[in-house]
């Protein structure tokens, strides 16, 4: 081993803290990024492979009746490669055990079993008999949740028949990944079910023997989906169909993607700011190193080391920093990855996971990991191989003093000696103090980013159901009913209060742009389901126009007083022109909104509606389900305060977790900024603070003037700190949003206060670990030392 290398190794052995402390800053964004690249790569390497195995389809249509003769047509599309009909429909169920009525979702198996796309997985069980009526096969998590096995039974109101249901088997399908019932905000496994029963069965509950009312199909390689959609749209007009669509915008898919696309941002946010910082710590630490060696340079370049040798040695000692924190986040990327990816496929019904974290995803981390620190140690390398011996072995010119404006500034104040002391030593170091200022700063950033989403979050809340639903339940029918069934509701134990909405499939279009949504009409008197704009205000659409969410709105690239055009795609498939009344703010979905009576006069119908809104007394809560249950010509029930709770319950979680990381990931960075910035002062001004000692001056004074900088430099990193952490809190939000939800930006005083506290208490704890070695300096050895 060459004399350097001992060197070397001494140099890292010696300088154990500062490098611990920049390696876990650089260990945070090596981990962060192989998180979230494994976390993704496990999402789309499970889903590619799911899909391929169990043959999930690339488009889906539904309709209200169609003979089952157009089959043979559908699969002469050109392009078309399979099809598969069936037969869904929802039924209401009433679980042993459950007061609630919970909501299933019929699918109809092949007589001959197993369908060709979404192939089901059996995970426990069989198959229900191709001539049985009375059983059927629940996907596992609606199972899990109720405690169902196989062998248990339940009752379902079938077209208002109420049969008892045996359960066969549990599976999982491709379709089902992200289980979400009709009108839910978040899966409820116990509430909402799929069940696969025979088509016999099926056609016969629902009034389809020799029809279907849902298609799905798979397609050539050379295919073209938009054309193939088009051309499925015009075969299944003449009965009924409601739009076909793609992989790209089916439900449970959608999620997925939109949960990817959140890992893809988090990967490109969050890794650079740890590289920057790490980046900055290595210089600042190898200057002063360098500082303190020049007659060891010298000497080195003296008896003939090289400048390139020299150069490599201090690069190697930023490489060895670089190791360290690279090891630290492989593993505890490593692990987080793992973990993380089990807990989104649990969460999102894969039955396998295949989890792998490419080489890529370290090899690329490493390089920059690497590339950060070579980066921070490069000019400071430099500067060591073109010292010359002679100039190395020379203590360092003095700096050069002035009295400028700022010392003019600071005399006109009368600070006492040590405040002089510490603001002039700032200015002295203005690039160090600037860029310790913007490290702290990152740390506050952070820390806002984290904590601002509770209040988002609580926005979301109020918003959805304090302002704009605030009924109790809402039912949900199979087919659009007169108005007079609201008499019947009323007449329902514990209702106190009902309203009627009507909700039609439509397809949207300005220019070459075109969305398909479901526009919602609700009568102008409407209190339980409101819609709110931008300032909290309720609006209603004027008559013979249309209102749009804000980002469907933007996908349309649509403006108030535009004209767009509105397909229906319902039995008369009729299209209108309609201006944009206004835009409104929503986070759930894509709203579009439409006055009630327009409706009807546009359709040349007597009013009529597709759901009810109920306020209920808590009283008759078990009453009204027990007749729920019986009511026939009901598809579903949604109960607004399970789903309030549940979202709470979940999002609450949630947040606990992210706070708890990204309060770990501040305070390193800010341990790791304010820890090396403080060593580095000590090591500068020990002979000048041992001095201030001899003279009389007491260690809380001479303390105070160490760790008055980096608390001085830590209270002016807050402003900007609010700041950037603004800008990031505003990327993830842009990123975070898609067509199925939007978290808006909420950022509370209490949210810039919070983030200062958190970042400002480790600045101190950190100063005060250095403090100590002021403490214990040994004056005498440090005055004999040179400047």
């Amino acid at each position: 081993m060459q004399a350097l290398d001992i060197k070397l190794l001494r140099d890292f052995r010696r300088l154990w803290a500062q490098a611990l402390a920049i390696a876990l800053v650089l260990g945070c964004g090596v981990a962060i990024f192989l998180t979230s690249f494994g976390m993704y790569n496990a999402l789309e390497d499970t889903r590619a492979a799911y899909y391929e195995r169990n043959r999930f389809a690339d488009v889906f249509s539904e309709t209200r009746r169609a003979p089952a003769p157009l089959e043979a047509e559908i699969a002469a599309i050109p392009g078309v490669a399979t099809v598969e009909t069936r037969v869904v429909g929802s039924v209401i169920l009433d679980i042993p055990g459950r007061t609630q009525t919970a909501v299933g979702r019929v699918i109809s198996l092949p007589n001959g079993g197993m369908p060709q796309l979404n192939i089901p997985l059996l995970r426990a069980g069989r198959l229900p008999a191709p001539e049985a009526t009375d059983e059927v096969a629940v996907n596992e998590p609606f199972a899990r949740a109720n405690g169902f096995v196989p062998g248990d039974s339940f009752h379902a109101n079938l077209n208002g028949q109420k049969r008892q249901l045996t359960i066969t088997g549990t599976m999982l399908s491709p379709e089902f990944i992200y289980t979400i019932g009709p009108g839910q905000m978040m899966p409820d496994n116990a509430a909402f079910g799929i069940l696969w029963m025979p088509e016999r069965a099926a056609a016969a509950a629902f009034d389809m023997t020799g029809a279907f009312n849902s298609v799905a199909l798979s397609l050539t390689r050379d295919a073209q989906t938009a054309e193939v959609i088009d051309r499925l749209d015009d075969l299944l007009d003449p009965y009924g169909g409601f739009g076909a669509y793609g992989q790209e915008t089916q439900l449970s898919n959608s999620f997925i993607d939109a949960e990817i696309m959140q890992l893809r941002t988090l990967a490109m946010v969050l890794p650079p700011v740890f590289f920057g910082i790490s980046a900055f710590l290595v210089n600042m630490v190898l200057a002063r190193i360098i500082a303190l060696e020049r007659s060891e340079i010298g000497l080195l370049k003296a008896v003939g080391y090289s400048d390139a040798e020299v150069c490599q040695h201090y690069l190697m000692l930023a490489g060895l920093v670089a190791l360290s924190g690279i090891v630290l986040g492989f593993g505890a990327g490593s692990w987080l990855a793992h973990a993380l990816a089990r807990l989104y496929a649990d969460f999102f019904d894969f039955p396998y996971l295949i989890f792998r974290v490419s080489y890529d995803a370290y090899a690329i981390s490493a390089a920059i990991a690497l590339g950060a620190a070579g980066l921070g140690a490069l000019r400071s390398a430099l500067a060591a191989a073109r010292l010359s011996p002679a100039i190395a072995m020379q203590p360092p010119a003095p700096p050069r003093y002035s009295r400028g404006l700022f010392d003019r500034a600071l005399g006109a104040l009368r600070l006492s000696q040590p405040a002089m002391m510490v603001f002039r030593s700032i200015l002295r170091w203005p690039v160090r103090a600037g860029l310790t200022t913007l490290g702290l700063a990152l740390a506050v950033a952070v820390m806002v980013a984290a904590t601002f989403t509770d209040d988002a979050l609580d926005e979301i809340l109020d918003v959805a159901f304090s302002q704009s639903n605030r009924q109790d339940t809402m039912l949900l029918f199979a087919e659009d009913r007169p108005v007079s069934v609201l008499e019947e509701v009323r007449r329902l134990p514990g209702v106190l209060v009902v309203e009627g909405h009507l909700y039609l499939a439509a397809e949207l279009r300005h220019g070459p742009r075109s969305k398909q949504v479901a526009i919602e009409a609700r009568p102008p008197e409407s209190d339980l389901s409101r819609v709110i704009d931008g300032t909290g205000r309720v609006v209603a659409p004027p008559p013979g126009t249309i209102l749009l969410a804000d980002r469907l709105a933007a996908q349309l690239n649509v403006q108030p007083g535009d004209v767009i055009e509105v397909e229906f795609l319902t039995n008369r498939r009729e299209t209108f022109q309609l201006p944009v009344a206004g835009l409104v703010t929503q986070y759930f979905g894509l709203g579009a909104y439409m006055d009630f009576d327009t409706v009807n006069t546009l359709f040349r119908q007597a009013p009529r509606v597709s759901t009810a809104s109920l306020l209920i007394d808590e009283g008759h809560e078990d009453a009204l389900h027990a007749r729920l249950k019986e009511m026939p010509g009901l598809a579903g029930t949604i109960m607004l305060t399970e789903s309030r709770r549940a979202f709470e319950d979940t999002i609450a979680e949630n947040v606990v977790i992210m706070t708890t990381i990204y309060a770990t990931i501040a305070i390193l960075i800010t341990v790791g900024v304010a820890y090396n910035g403080a060593r580095v002062q000590l090591s500068e001004r020990a002979r000048e603070l041992a001095s201030l000692r001899i003279l009389g001056f007491s260690r809380g004074e001479v303390s105070a003037i160490l760790m008055g900088e980096t608390l001085v430099l830590a209270l002016a990193a807050q402003p900007l700190g609010w700041v950037l952490g603004w800008a990031i809190a505003w990327s993830m939000t842009e990123g975070f949003t898609s067509d199925l939800y939007a978290i808006p930006l909420v950022l509370k005083p209490a949210t810039f206060a919070q983030a200062s506290l958190v970042v400002l208490v480790a600045c101190v704890v950190a100063v005060l670990v250095v403090r100590r070695r002021l403490d214990n300096l040994d004056l005498v050895a440090v005055m004999k030392t040179r400047e």
